[in-house]
């Protein structure tokens, strides 16, 4: 077993060693710049002077080791999800080295270890000198002298950013010939003698062992141990630990995990095989285990023993990347993202990707395994491959009021390599930005009128106020002021393009904005858009967090376009996002209007425990509490009676809002929330343009295949999360406004249905009045002009043309009536009243209908007048009948 303790023989050997190696120093340097003078005492002397002068402080950074990922398992315990590293490496601490992995160590590398002090003088001298003269390269070097290189190789490799930069930095540390050779070497001793001062030797075994390369990506004896030999560094045995130490001299030659062979030779052929039982490997292991019986480390019957038993590594690979992350690999590969261009991990690109794959990070996720769980097998029934269309689809839910990642799913599995040509696997994350590994995002559909809503409430508006929600041609205003014309309906348009159209060509109505946006009606939020601009809306949606799928904001034209047709114009969803904006903006409505941006990482921790800062993820207030309450009481109705989203309702007593949305066919959204968790779904088009509505799968038309998706998913989160009732909305935003009703008198009857219907008003058309104006025209409206409330449903009836005046007539009740044969009526009657004074023949004294008064041509005009005596003349009072000619009326 190693010594615990420096002897006294060694403490001489080391200060002697030093004193020593000054002069063979200066005489070395001496000769490799003036070899005439090299054994003059000037030259020694100044050499010696060089040599201490020499930087004697070495800085020994952290370890580069593997940063992991963890999240949490069905019993709520943290557990590895993947890692990434540049060296394969599990730091061991010194009593957990089997003593049988020092003792070869040391035995093959520096036998004397325990007695020099830093620095083999006579192995040195031997070594340098025949460098010099070219007979061997060998280095010389001991325990401490390799880790000192290994150090200053690890040191420079941490700060690499290529291949060609590592293997700089091997070059630059491992150098032994010439001129530099010689100055390395010495640089390298005064580091040795100077770690040897500060430092207890099993300190620096143990140092040495955690370092040192043993092939290819494995670092430290304790990897070595489990890649290897499926063991720990504590448990190897005799030749497995002979076989590791003899690996340092030559890592990538004595590896034994590559069955085919390890070494070309020069005519081609592979050696070190599986098949030829690893030879040089167990060359070089024999050799280490004879060390260590000349050593009086092992019996000669341990030897034996030991040299007698084949190679037979037992490998167990080390995976890494987010591949190992199993049903959580595109959430890993999200996490990894916001690790590389975070400022948490560092100020540099080249920070943050050593920070990923040599910090030795301990990174504790989000995820939430039982909602991860039933969102795999929920998106599960969208197939990952069809014949007929690119299909893709994704899940994901974040915690309201935090913006916590909870789940993150999509139909196909992952392959950082894979490309995107609609196979089982794809290197794209379908519910992220671009720049956090995903691809330029997908239309939103009719989710996006959540933003034309919160911008109608913003500005004051009630949901229950009223618009003309008809199809038709509609003026919206876009940015600064301008104004662009829309065509609702079914059919083309002027310039030969698709009119927008509603659902299953639905003509439209007047209604409320509640309404319009419980059945998802287009032509309404047009309407909407009438009198709140697009960039207004679009705006709304930045402030929510929404941006074009590449970073671009709303208002602006995509990174990726060069088209005007991808101006900032939305209202009805065209903008290409991604599922997770969509889902921090239905959390922050869900959190009462405190929008949070999407964390991943709750805790991080470096390799000695030490807590480090995380992704600064903010929750602010981005819409107010009222606002919040009303959308959310809105998107209540879209769930409810047969709303739009009624197929997604998920049937657990738990309040929930959500809005569906299908954009041209091409791809179907279900965008929801309960008070504590908001669950966003896509299906559609990865590329292509195949309408959704053609197939089907698992029993679902592709349209409507949320309606699984989402509820399964959402009822999850409700089972374990819960929720409570939204906050009932404020009385000024849902309250019926009052509005100017104009009058339409006069109007024909389109004109005067066009005007109240743009004004927000229903209409009924009556039946045909008798007036003189011409028929058609718009005679009486009820109720008449003024304020009313929003929405009132208008009565108008026009003029049938056939309408005659009343004249006023007078003198005797035959007069009368001749005067009103001349106006153009034909039946009369008669009605008399007695009164003393009055003539014989009596006296009219109006008609009914009165003077003025229009009625039909056919309508009975009875005229009323005075006589002394109503039994002889005319008709009693009320008796009616046509005229005779004679001014008497009709009697019976």
């Amino acid at each position: 077993m190693p010594h615990a303790k420096r002897t006294a023989t060694g403490v001489l050997g080391g200060l002697l060693g030093l004193i020593g190696l000054s002069t063979v120093a200066g005489v070395l340097i001496t000769a490799t710049v003036t070899p005439a003078i090299a054994v003059s005492g000037y030259a020694a002397s100044s050499a010696i002077t060089m040599f201490n002068n020499m930087p004697n402080y070495l800085k020994i950074e952290k370890l580069m080791l593997p940063t992991k990922l963890y999240k949490k398992n069905d019993e709520d315990k943290y557990v590895l999800m993947a890692q990434f590293y540049d060296q394969n490496r599990i730091p061991v601490t010194s009593d957990k080295i089997a003593g049988v992995m020092k003792d070869a160590i040391l035995s093959s590398e520096d036998k004397n270890f325990y007695e020099h002090g830093g620095v083999d003088l006579f192995g040195t001298i031997k070594a340098l000198a025949g460098n010099a003269s070219g007979s061997s390269t060998r280095g010389g070097s001991t325990i401490t002298q390799q880790y000192v290189k290994n150090v200053l190789q690890q040191n420079c490799e941490r700060k690499a950013t290529s291949q060609e930069e590592v293997k700089k930095c091997y070059l630059e540390t491992t150098v032994n010939d010439g001129p530099e050779g010689y100055q390395r070497k010495l640089q390298e001793m005064r580091y040795a003698i100077q770690l040897e001062k500060e430092n207890e030797k099993d300190d620096i075994l143990t140092g040495y062992l955690n370092i040192a390369s043993f092939g290819g990506q494995v670092y430290g004896v304790g990897a070595a141990a489990r890649y290897y030999f499926d063991t720990t560094a504590a448990k190897l045995t005799l030749p497995q630990a002979a076989t590791i130490a003899g690996m340092v001299q030559e890592p990538n030659s004595f590896r034994i995990d590559m069955k085919g062979g390890s070494v070309t030779t020069k005519s081609g052929d592979k050696v070190n095989s599986e098949e030829d039982g690893y030879a040089l490997t167990k060359k070089r292991r024999d050799y280490v285990l004879n060390r260590m019986k000349i050593d009086g480390k092992i019996t000669e019957a341990e030897y034996t023993e030991a040299v007698e038993s084949p190679i037979t590594p037992k490998i167990k690979k080390t995976q890494q990347g987010c591949k190992q992350a199993k049903d959580a690999e595109f959430f890993c590969d999200y996490v990894t993202h916001i690790i590389k261009n975070d400022p948490a991990f560092g100020e540099t690109d080249d920070e943050r990707a050593a920070a990923l794959r040599r910090g030795g990070l301990k990174v504790y996720t989000t995820l939430d395994y039982d909602l991860q769980k039933a969102a795999s097998s929920a998106i599960s029934i969208v197939e990952p491959r069809v014949d007929y269309m690119n299909l893709g689809a994704s899940g994901i839910q974040v915690e309201v009021g935090t913006g916590r990642i909870l789940s993150m799913v999509q139909n196909r599995g992952y392959d950082a390599a894979a490309t995107e040509k609609n196979g089982e696997t794809t290197a794209v994350n379908y519910n992220v930005r671009a720049k956090d590994g995903g691809g330029a995002g997908h239309s939103a559909g009719s989710t996006y009128k959540v933003f034309s809503l919160i911008n109608w409430l913003q500005q004051g508006n009630s949901v229950n106020a009223y618009l003309n929600g008809r199809v038709g041609t509609k003026t919206v205003e876009i940015c600064d002021g301008a104004t662009q014309t829309v065509e609702t309906g079914s059919g083309k348009d002027r310039f030969g393009q698709n009119k927008i159209g509603n659902f299953e060509g639905n003509r439209g109505y007047t209604g409320t904005i509640y309404n319009f946006t419980k059945d998802s009606l287009n032509s309404g939020f047009i309407a909407m858009a009438e009198k709140i601009s697009v960039c207004s809306t679009n705006k709304v949606a930045g402030q929510m967090g929404v941006t074009w799928g590449d970073g671009t904001p709303l208002t602006s034209v995509p990174s990726w376009s060069n088209d005007p047709s991808n101006a900032p114009y939305n209202v009805l969803g065209s903008s290409a996002v991604a599922p997770i904006d969509m889902a921090q903006a239905y959390a922050a409505i869900a959190a009462k209007g405190t929008l949070c941006e999407s964390k991943s990482i709750d805790r991080v921790v470096d390799a000695e425990g030490n807590e480090q800062p995380i992704p600064d993820t903010k929750c602010e207030r981005a819409i107010s509490e009222d606002v919040a309450a009303t959308a959310a009481y809105t998107l209540q109705g879209v769930m409810q009676g047969n709303g739009t989203g009624s197929g997604a309702r998920t049937f657990d007593g738990t309040p929930i809002f959500g809005k569906t949305g299908i954009h041209q066919f091409l791809h179907t959204w279900m965008d929801g929330s309960s008070s504590k968790v908001t669950t966003v779904v896509w299906v559609g088009n990865v590329e292509g343009d195949e309408r959704l509505e053609n197939h089907y799968m698992a029993g679902y038309r592709l349209s409507r295949i949320r309606n699984s998706i989402w509820p399964n998913m959402q009822r999850a989160a409700n089972a374990k999360y819960g929720g409570e009732a939204f906050p009932k909305p404020p009385q000024d935003l849902i309250k019926r406004q009052l509005v100017d009703l104009p009058s339409v008198i006069g109007m024909t009857v389109d004109d005067a249905t066009r005007t109240l219907r743009a004004a927000g008003f229903s209409v009924t058309v009556g039946d045909a009045v008798n007036s003189t104006e011409t028929a058609g025209t718009i005679v009486e409206q009820s109720p008449g002009a003024g304020r009313v409330a929003g929405g009132t449903n208008v009565t108008i009836s026009p003029s049938n043309g056939q309408g005659v005046t009343v004249p006023s007539v007078g003198g005797t009740p035959a007069e009368a009536e001749n005067q009103l044969r001349g106006a153009g009526f034909s039946r009369f009657a008669q009605q008399c009243s007695e009164a003393d004074g009055a003539p014989e023949q009596g006296v009219v004294t109006g008609t009914d209908p009165a003077a003025g008064s229009v009625v039909g041509r056919d309508d009975t005009i009875t005229i009323k007048f005075q006589a002394a005596s109503c039994g002889g003349n005319g008709g009693a009072p009320g008796n009616e009948g046509p005229g005779n000619g004679n001014g008497r009326g009709g009697n019976g």
